[in-house]
């Protein structure tokens, strides 16, 4: 397994620059998740592992709801599912139009992460147009779930939306089982508009590990959530 670095002594330009190399198996993506560290890099580079600071956490507490994610969540003209379609999603967050030949989720990656899917570790969130599995994709989300840890990974929407009512309900889902925060990595405005916040790397990697050692909850994922 790939032996990291402490995460204190990553990069500062670029930031949280970590290590390069190793492999993306699933016991050295576990180890990296565990110690706050991700990978992050495209086709034709090297694997990069990140630890950056500061890092952006969403505590479900802090979740805004806009009025106009309100009135779609009113509407209630979709259903949201869990671990339905997990290569779909995955797949729509590698080749949404905006990441077109500069995605970071590459084959390879997406390989990894479809075999922690397997491992029960990696779990999506999918919005539907009608019923699960019988109707349109039109957005969600996927991630990692260790402990009482919920690493985020990425999101789409086809639709106005749809990936905050993928994020809506991840977070409702998780509250059930006493999870309380989201990694969401590196800062972005549209995560920090919805009330995402920064924290200092070494705060967050104290958080990590107090959550880490919490009890393990049985969570029941594959889930028609609503």
């Amino acid at each position: 397994m790939f032996e990291f670095p402490d995460p204190e002594s990553a990069l500062t330009e670029p930031n949280g620059l970590l290590a390069i190399g190793g492999d993306l198996s699933a016991e050295t993506l576990l180890s990296a998740y565990k110690q706050g560290i991700f990978p992050w890099y495209s086709t034709g580079e090297p694997i990069m592992w990140w630890s950056p600071d500061p890092r952006l956490i969403l505590n479900f507490a802090d979740f805004k709801i806009s009025k106009s994610l309100q009135k779609t969540l009113n509407k209630k003209n979709f259903s949201v599912s869990c671990d339905f379609a997990f290569e779909q999603v995955i797949n729509h967050c590698a080749h949404l139009p905006s990441r077109e030949n500069k995605t970071w989720i590459t084959d390879d990656m997406i390989q990894a992460y479809v075999n922690l899917h397997q491992l029960g570790i990696a779990h999506s969130i999918e919005v539907w147009q009608g019923k699960p599995n019988q109707s349109e994709l039109i957005g969600g989300l996927y991630g990692l779930s260790i402990g009482q840890a919920f690493f985020g990974e990425s999101m789409f929407s086809t639709q106005t939306d749809a990936s905050k009512i993928a994020l809506y309900y991840l977070i409702r889902f998780l509250s059930k089982y006493h999870f309380t925060w989201v990694d969401c990595q590196v800062p972005s405005e549209h995560l920090m508009s919805l009330g995402a916040k920064t924290m200092p790397r070494i705060e967050f990697l104290s958080l990590l590990k107090q959550t880490l050692a919490l009890p393990p909850e049985k969570v029941v994922w594959k889930n028609i959530i609503t």
